[in-house]
């Protein structure tokens, strides 16, 4: 039984209806599976029930004080909530966060956050998962929420200006805008926009040296970004004005708010988009894409890439196979024959 299988105990009719939109599978002591008229009849029986897990991603910037007793805080409110999971991370410059919980779990801790930071102001980003999306749950204080190390890098100053999904599109066919993807380079393997620039960034911090060495604001009069769910581009933007560059625009959400909101049959987006949690990645409509992530580089790997012949379960990928020496891969072996349970 894994964290997201709870054990009800005498299971009442009058509760049922809060409880079944969550109920996944029910179980009866001798292995037998029953369906919910009979388990409605067995009132002292013990039954399990999968949930369906309320995955929140969100940022603000906003200048926040006494990160310490912020982090207690926040601890010890989570720690009265079912299933809660995930990291938020807090700065002097905001906060941002992915988490996820069981439903009513996740409003109660929503709400929480947005009378102490207002999250609420730039939208959640909403999603769901049948496992749990992370192992524990986390509040780490940071210098910066998404580091960048560029001091006139500051959102709570100047940003770009924002483009909703529904206009995002017409952005994509101007020849005269410079579209550029902002994420590392193993995200924008899974998926990006079709004629988007991608800078093949390591890192984050990566970006003001691109900027410096490839973009001109005399020759790049329109620049338009995107990311994930819009906070790399909050604070690319921020940059980008520093340097002198007038009209600089950014996807409001990122791609995950675009995936939400835009209609397959009218969507430009290419591929899938890379989450940092257990899904690896999602598609339209934010469903879980067919990725998973190699445990000995965690690369995000299509069906395409395990079906290659340096490819190994639970070992390496074609991205670190070479490169992995035969201690390390001894060790990776043991450990995912430990984990089969061979």
């Amino acid at each position: 039984m894994d964290a997201a299988d709870f054990i009800v105990r005498d299971l009442r009719l009058e509760i049922w209806e809060a409880v079944q939109p969550m109920v996944r599978a029910v179980w009866v002591p001798g292995g037998c599976d029953v369906g919910i008229p009979i388990c409605l009849s067995l009132s002292r029986s013990a039954y399990i029930y999968r949930i369906m897990y309320k995955v929140a991603a969100f940022y603000r910037f906003i200048r926040i004080a006494d990160i310490p007793a912020r982090r207690r805080e926040i601890l010890a409110f989570g720690a009265t909530l079912s299933g809660m999971c995930g990291t938020i991370l807090l700065a002097p410059e905001g906060i941002n966060a992915t988490i996820a919980a069981e439903s009513d779990a996740m409003d109660r801790m929503i709400a929480f956050l947005d009378e102490r930071f207002g999250i609420c102001e730039h939208g959640i980003k909403y999603s769901t998962s049948e496992e749990t999306p992370f192992n524990r749950f986390k509040v780490r204080p940071k210098k910066e929420i998404i580091t960048m190390r560029c001091p006139d890098a500051d959102p709570t100053q100047q940003v770009g200006q924002y483009v909703s999904p529904a206009e995002w599109n017409a952005l994509l066919d101007d020849p005269e805008v410079t579209v550029i993807d902002t994420r590392n380079d193993y995200e924008t393997h899974v998926g990006t926009f079709a004629g988007a620039v991608d800078p093949k960034l390591r890192t984050f911090t990566d970006f003001a040296g691109y900027v410096e060495a490839n973009l001109d604001p005399q020759r790049h009069k329109i620049v338009a970004m995107y990311c994930t769910g819009g906070i790399r581009c909050e604070k690319a933007s921020a940059f980008m004005l520093a340097r002198g560059f007038e009209n600089v625009f950014h996807l409001k959400g990122g791609i995950l708010k675009y995936l939400e909101d835009v209609p397959a049959e009218e969507s430009k987006w290419q591929g899938d988009c890379f989450v940092f949690d257990k899904r690896v990645a999602v598609g339209q409509a934010l469903q879980k894409g067919d990725w998973s992530m190699c445990f000995g580089c965690r690369a995000p790997l299509s069906a395409e890439d395990r079906e290659r012949d340096d490819y190994e379960p639970g070992v390496s990928c074609r991205q670190c196979t070479e490169r992995l020496t035969p201690e390390l891969a001894a060790s990776l072996r043991m450990r995912h024959r430990q984990m089969a349970g061979q």
